[in-house]
Formats: C-alpha cells, sequence, structure tokens
C-alpha cells in the first residue's frame, strides 16, 4: 500500500479491465407508457372543498397585499441605547391596551350571548304559557257554545 491508500499496483498505473457478468434486472413492475409519466406512483392533489379555496385565496391575497410594518426595531449593537426603555415602556403599553380591548369585546360578546340564552328560556317558557291560555280559552269557548245549543 502506499501513503495515499491506494494498492501499489494501481498506483503504478497497472490497471485491468474486467468484464463483469450482466445483472438481473430486479422484479419492478412494468413501465408505464411514454406518453405518460416515468413515476410509479402518480400524485393527485387532493380536491378542495370550495370554501377551502375560497379562504386559501383570501389568505394569499391578505399575505401578499398587506404590508408588514416593524416599528420597533433596534440597533444590532450589544448595548441598549438611551430610548430601548421608553420603546419599551411604549410596546408594553400598546399590549396591555391591546389586552384590555380583548378582555372587553369578550365581556360584551359574554353577555350578549348570556342574554339571547336568557330571552329565549323566557320566549319558551311564555310560548308555553300562552299556549297553555289559548288552550283553556278554547276550551271554555267550547264549553259556552255546548250550553248554548
Amino acid at each position: 500500500m502506499s501513503s495515499s491508500g491506494r494498492s501499489t499496483a494501481v498506483a503504478a498505473g497497472d490497471l485491468q479491465i474486467v468484464a463483469a457478468s450482466e445483472r438481473q434486472v430486479a422484479a419492478l413492475p412494468p413501465r408505464p407508457p411514454a406518453s405518460s409519466s416515468t413515476a410509479l406512483v402518480e400524485y393527485t392533489p387532493p380536491a378542495a372543498n370550495p370554501e377551502e379555496e375560497d379562504l386559501e385565496i383570501k389568505l394569499r391575497r391578505i399575505l401578499e397585499c398587506v404590508p408588514v410594518r416593524v416599528s420597533n426595531t433596534s440597533g444590532s449593537s450589544a448595548g441598549s441605547g438611551s430610548g430601548d426603555f421608553h420603546q419599551y415602556r411604549q410596546m408594553r403599553r400598546r399590549e396591555q391596551d391591546r389586552l384590555a380591548r380583548m378582555d372587553v369585546d369578550y365581556q360584551r360578546r359574554k353577555e350578549v350571548a348570556e342574554f339571547n340564552l336568557r330571552r329565549e328560556r323566557k320566549s319558551k317558557s311564555c310560548g308555553r304559557a300562552d299556549s297553555k291560555e289559548t288552550r283553556k280559552a278554547a276550551e271554555e269557548k267550547a264549553e259556552e257554545e255546548g250550553e248554548e245549543e
């Protein structure tokens, strides 16, 4: 062996070409006709619902059209500048305001949902009472008509 890791015969250039026996091709499924794809399995994308497709189009449009604004950029230096604390305080105040608005919106939606639920229950109970009163009135009317005859 030489220092390069090759045998001395190869390093000296004494190469001999030997014919190798032909290998048997592994049993594969028959190839498709040349006019179609040569892939063994064809990929067909799943058929999307029109609603999902519309949503996908809307999301793509939003991502493409709405600009991304980054307002809290800071420098790449290791230290913090004199305005960083003020930026932090402003960002924190904005985030607190956003969370407070979300809480107020949630409470308002919750109150509206509870109100609608109570109103439905009351209307159902009133509907039952009305039907009971209507039934009684109809019975009384039938009795009066029966007495008149």
